[in-house]
């Protein structure tokens, strides 16, 4: 087992922009990280299964809600910090990161924003701690970067709700105790419902054979008649913007979570490039692999500040959904480029589990096309800059 060396590149002294509570938040994460994930963390992506005895250390981090009010069992934490535990979190893994997404972004913050405080109580101390752990249902076999067009629906039994349909690729589905499914209703409008694992007609079955995060647990929500209890219905906010509302808070956390990914993979390289002799001396000093590692340092430092800025906007309430695609796309397509000039410096103990680099460039081949493809937000930011939508 390899000792976890990383060490974070910060080019542009932003340490300097953080309070004191935002790095000991972050260092927190990452002293977990290093004692908790990266000693096993090849051996369960190798296996293809989720370390499930890490969550409870996940809830212990603030890895599920940061940004929850305490009253709910959250840390209270602001949007700078809660980037700042995936930043770490995906510096272990991305698919370790999808989980702690997941359960923050698209199960706690829905059932917040758009749940009853009855809802809000029932629910969230036990997301916060990992007792409860949830999954969320919006994409469907046949719809993905068009999810209004989703066929699954709900109807009114008079005592019930009556829930049929499907949906795949769901982070979290074969373990969760909850879900919150999106769905429409009898007029077509889209409600979300918070379905429990143990309601007759739901079931997850496991999506196997992936290449890419493999230690994350990953599967499709079958509803077949499934009674759902009218107070599990989310009262507060309907229609596409509700299910799009919850994405804006998960693609802010992934913006972060790119950066540590690249930040593994550039260290990882750096360290490489400075102990690896070819032709008498390190390869570090070769003005190839001196080009590709200042190509790195300089990407991940403007990500740094582009992601920076978006949390301050983001804790000000003025952050819009077209910059957080800006910001998704820019940092997962940076952190997919490193991994790959990355994985090219190692040469071929670059495509094996000794190093964290393979596994980061496969991850994030997942990362770059779910919560929005790489596409799909330049479309985003293409409308927002002329004013006409290029999807319809």
């Amino acid at each position: 087992m390899k000792p976890d060396l990383f060490q974070a590149p910060d080019y542009y002294n932003l340490d300097d922009l953080l309070t004191e509570e935002h790095k000991l938040v972050r260092d927190s994460a990452r002293a977990w990280v290093k004692r908790e994930v990266s000693p096993i963390i090849e051996e369960y992506a190798q296996k293809a299964e989720f370390p499930k005895q890490i969550i409870k250390g996940l809830g212990e981090i603030g890895g599920f809600g940061p940004y929850i009010p305490e009253e709910y069992g959250g840390a209270g934490l602001d949007q700078i910090s809660y980037g700042l535990i995936m930043q770490e979190i995906e510096r272990g893994d991305s698919g370790v990161r999808s989980t702690s997404s997941v359960q923050s972004s698209l199960v706690m913050y829905p059932i917040w924003k758009y749940g009853n405080e009855e809802q809000r109580m029932k629910y969230l101390p036990k997301l916060a701690t990992g007792e409860f752990m949830g999954c969320f249902g919006l994409t469907e076999p046949n719809y993905g970067s068009d999810p209004g067009s989703m066929i699954t629906n709900f109807k009114d039994m008079g005592d019930h709700y009556l829930l049929n349909g499907a949906k795949m690729w769901i982070s979290n589905a074969p373990f969760a105790d909850i879900a919150i499914v999106w769905a429409k209703n009898e007029e077509g409008r889209i409600h979300g419902l918070i379905v429990e694992r143990g309601m007759d007609g739901f079931t997850t079955p496991e999506t196997h054979n992936k290449w890419s995060l493999r230690a994350s647990s990953t599967g499709e929500l079958i509803f077949d008649n499934v009674k759902v209890p009218k107070e599990n219905l989310l009262p507060n906010k309907s229609g596409l913007g509700a299910p799009l509302g919850c994405l804006d808070s998960a693609r802010y956390g992934i913006a972060w979570g790119a950066i540590g990914a690249a930040m593994d993979c550039y260290d990882t390289a750096l360290r490489y490039a400075k102990e690896r002799i070819q032709f008498d001396k390190p390869i570090a000093g070769t003005q190839l692999q001196q080009k590709k590692l200042a190509e790195m340092i300089t990407e991940i430092t403007k990500a740094q500040l582009l992601t920076w800025r978006l949390g301050v906007l983001r804790n000000e309430g003025r952050a819009t959904t077209a910059q957080i695609s800006m910001a998704k796309r820019n940092n997962v397509d940076m952190a997919i480029h490193i991994a790959r000039e990355a994985r090219q410096m190692l040469g071929g103990m670059g495509i094996t589990g000794e190093y964290s680099i393979m596994r980061h460039m496969m991850n994030l081949e997942s990362v770059i096309t779910y919560e929005g493809t790489h596409d799909i937000h330049l479309l985003i930011t293409g409308m927002d800059i002329t004013g006409i939508s290029a999807f319809k």
